[in-house]
């Protein structure tokens, strides 16, 4: 059985809607970055001020602080897809620095997501840049300690909880054999950044109140991050493909939420949240996206996911084939 499209049109009708704002901005890219790094670097030495009065005043900084680093990372991610500046030496060199400050291999980090937009939505090409997720038949053909254990990873507070911040604080420092050479040299440039940087602030004030700052904006951050990109592709309503029925069109406007979040969290997310929009053309500056959206009246037919929608994805963990949804362990009977 294959779902039909929720959205009428053909591929080229919708991909033809997003052509004039595939164009960046030189101006507003570099006022999205001061308007991130200035109040990112500001939000630093108040921190650094306050922790020599108490951690616990700290803490809560540290948490809007987070919220720059997950907006830092958007343009990061923007660089990667050529969508931030039409220079792509500029690009680049943007992308490697603020991979630096989001604990994030440039190279590394956007093969994988590259390979993602080529394979989201489809049941038959699943494993690289994605959220693991199985459907009712291989989760019911697996052993028992296979199973225990993709319950442990589906598990939202080992999700975001631990795996989040271990993927961006130690999966993120290591390459395998199956890495490209700029993969590699991507994962030890940005290593030596971060060692250089913590270094530096270290010297000036202490390695222990570094960490005690550095830490928490970064698990925050890396929480808040897995958290939007799961509910990008993981929501009631999404629609799965297998290869011979997948369309890159159709599963952007079906295999990809347009995420409806208040304004001051669609800031710092940076517009991500209009991800239908992202997958169709990963060209558009994150600063077009909602405009992208407001002007073309096909869009509006997109059902949104709301933040307390999104809440409730967390319980759906498999693919149901025959019932062409994401469904919790309970409704599939296992």
């Amino acid at each position: 059985m294959t779902p039909k499209s929720s959205v009428p049109g053909s591929d080229k009708s919708w991909i033809r809607l997003t052509a004039a704002y595939k164009t960046p901005s030189t101006g507003m890219s570099i006022w999205q970055l001061v308007n991130t790094l200035v109040p990112y670097i500001a939000l630093w030495f108040v921190m650094v001020y306050l922790i020599q009065i108490s951690w616990w005043l700290v803490l809560p900084v540290s948490l809007l602080a987070a919220g720059f680093i997950v907006r830092l990372f958007i343009i990061f991610h923007d660089c990667g897809h050529g969508a931030f500046f039409r220079s792509k030496t500029a690009a680049d060199i943007t992308g490697i620095v603020l991979g630096i400050l989001t604990f994030t291999p440039y190279y590394r980090w956007h093969h994988a997501h590259l390979i993602h937009h080529r394979t989201a939505g489809n049941l038959d090409k699943r494993g690289v840049g994605d959220v693991w997720t199985l459907t009712v038949d291989e989760y019911r053909n697996l052993p028992a300690r296979k199973r225990m254990f993709y319950r442990i990873y589906r598990n939202p507070f080992i999700m975001f909880g631990i795996g989040a911040a271990l993927m961006f604080l130690v999966m993120n420092r290591f390459t395998r054999r199956d890495f490209s050479w700029k993969e590699r040299i991507s994962v030890y440039v940005t290593n030596l950044g971060i060692a250089v940087l913590a270094a530096g602030i270290s010297l000036l004030i202490g390695v222990k109140n570094y960490l005690l700052i550095q830490l928490p904006a970064v698990y925050f951050a890396s929480m808040a991050g897995v958290f939007l990109f799961y509910v990008q592709h993981q929501f009631a309503g999404v629609h799965w493909y297998r290869d011979q029925d997948w369309d890159y069109s159709i599963v952007a406007i079906n295999g990809a939420s347009y995420l409806k979040l208040p304004g001051i969290l669609q800031w710092f997310s940076g517009n991500i949240g209009f991800h239908h929009i992202h997958h169709l053309s990963s060209k558009i500056p994150n600063y077009k996206l909602e405009k992208c959206q407001r002007e073309n009246e096909a869009f509006h037919q997109v059902i949104p996911v709301n933040f307390r929608e999104s809440m409730k994805s967390l319980s759906l963990r498999l693919w149901d084939e025959d019932r062409q949804k994401l469904v919790s362990y309970r409704l599939a009977g296992a």
